[in-house]
């Protein structure tokens, strides 16, 4: 299955969280979009392994994705080294994606930066002809996504570029909330973190509405590049 875009998140919920809107948009327009989890968040403080990977399937089916995977590194312990890389290879050549979405490239969870490192080496590494690569025995070709594309988290980073999500926040914000465990709950009994106070689940809107403010559109998602985004002509700026 060729994707259009496959966006990647060191932990579930990073995805929703981080460009949620633009991926129910671009599967709004057509475009075949997948999700790669790169581990299960068996860290996480609240809620357990087993449950987050139902959230993540619950959610996958509300931006409707047409495949979500999840490699299962260990969570706060993967680095970007060879094994690592040629798993996320593996995925890349499997699922060529035009695009891919992928942490943001510094934030206060130490998996993030972690996470966008190694999805853009393994991105350009992807490339390479002479790294050999085999799924269920069957050799792979290589594959370098056109543009790799990070987005923003917990940081408020300087986008390069914004992407107008308004229509689609609604759906954003649901398929985040498909994620019970970890995001404010009054009624919950489980320890509180940076993420499941009430100030944080506002915050999701407010700053896409923030960001849609600064572009003249209702809500948007920030990214930052690797390379320069190129237009035909300043008037498709808008």
């Amino acid at each position: 299955m060729k994707l259009d875009i496959l966006a990647i998140g060191a932990h579930p919920d990073d995805v929703e969280l981080g460009c949620g809107g633009t991926v129910a948009k671009e599967v709004a327009n057509g475009k075949k979009v997948g999700i790669l989890d790169l581990t299960r968040g068996e860290l996480g403080t609240r809620g357990t392994a087993e449950t987050r990977d139902q959230e993540a399937a619950d959610a996958a089916k509300i931006l409707g994705v047409v495949v979500r995977e999840n490699v299962a590194f260990a969570d706060g312990f993967f680095i970007n080294d060879k094994a690592h890389q040629l798993e996320v290879i593996k995925m890349i050549r499997k699922y060529q994606p035009e695009i891919v979405l992928c942490n943001a490239i510094d934030d206060r969870h130490i998996d993030h930066g972690k996470g966008s490192e190694l999805v853009s080496d393994a991105c350009f590494l992807s490339g390479l002809i002479k790294i050999e690569t085999s799924v269920n025995g069957e050799s792979q070709s290589p594959w370098r996504p056109k543009g790799v594309y990070h987005y923003i988290q917990w940081k408020d980073l300087k986008p390069d570029v914004v992407v107008d999500i308004t229509g689609f926040m609604e759906q954003k914000m649901t398929s985040v909330f498909a994620y019970k465990t970890q995001f404010y709950n009054p009624d919950s009994k489980e320890p509180e973190t940076p993420i499941s106070s009430k100030n944080f689940s506002d915050s999701i809107e407010y700053r896409a509405r923030n960001t849609g403010r600064m572009v003249g559109v209702e809500y948007a998602e920030g990214y930052t590049v690797e390379r320069y985004p190129a237009v035909e002509s300043l008037f498709d700026l808008k």
